[in-house]
Order: structure tokens, then sequence, then C-alpha cells
């Protein structure tokens, strides 16, 4: 079984969620996605095994948000999808996926669902 977290070692609940991982005896790919942001398909991928709308994988505290006018309800997916992609700071965080399934680490004991 492969296991993927998209990790970010700055926030608390990332760290929480690579831990609780690693004591369950699971050894994830770490993927820094702030240094290596997923490619397009892979992003749309990630969204369609979390059954998320872009918008709603999108931090809304964000300067970025704000700066680029994301809350705005004329934005197509497609758009929301290129803001993450320039701006991965926006993807919620920490994302893991395994068995064709992903979840949100918030809280990180959601992750333990799908390992």
């Amino acid at each position: 079984m492969s296991v993927t977290i998209y990790h970010n070692p700055r926030c608390s609940k990332s760290r929480q969620t690579l831990s609780l991982l690693e004591d369950n005896g699971v050894t994830p790919v770490i993927i820094e996605y702030l240094k290596t942001p997923p490619s397009r398909d892979e992003l749309v991928n990630i969204l369609e095994k979390l059954n998320l709308s872009p918008r709603d994988l999108m931090r809304k505290g964000e300067p970025e948000f704000k700066e680029n006018n994301l809350s705005d309800p004329a934005l197509s997916d497609q758009q929301l999808i290129d803001a993450m992609l320039e701006h991965p700071k926006l993807i919620e965080r920490p994302i893991v996926t395994a068995n064709g399934k992903a979840r949100i680490g918030r809280p990180p004991e959601s992750v333990l669902e799908i390992v």
C-alpha cells in the first residue's frame, strides 16, 4: 500500500498527522507541497478523491485568497485550480492519499480511515 502525505512541516496539524501515521506503522511518501506543488492532474485527482470542489479545498484565511478575490462566485473551478497551482499555500493541509482515497488531516485522526 502506498500512502502519500502532502505536508507542510511548519504546520502543526501536518506534523501531527505525519506523526500519527508513523505511530501506526505507516511510512508515507512525503511531498512538501510548497516546494513541490502537485500538477494540475494530481490536484484534480485529489479533489475527486476528496469529493470536494476547488473552493472547498482552499485556505480562505490566506492573504492570497483575498488578494486574488477568490471568493468571487463567478470564478470557475479551473480558475480556482489555477490559483492553487500558482499559490500552493492556498491548498488545505495536510492531505493524505492511500488506497484510491484521500482525507484531509483535520483532525489528524481522520486519515486513519483510509490507511
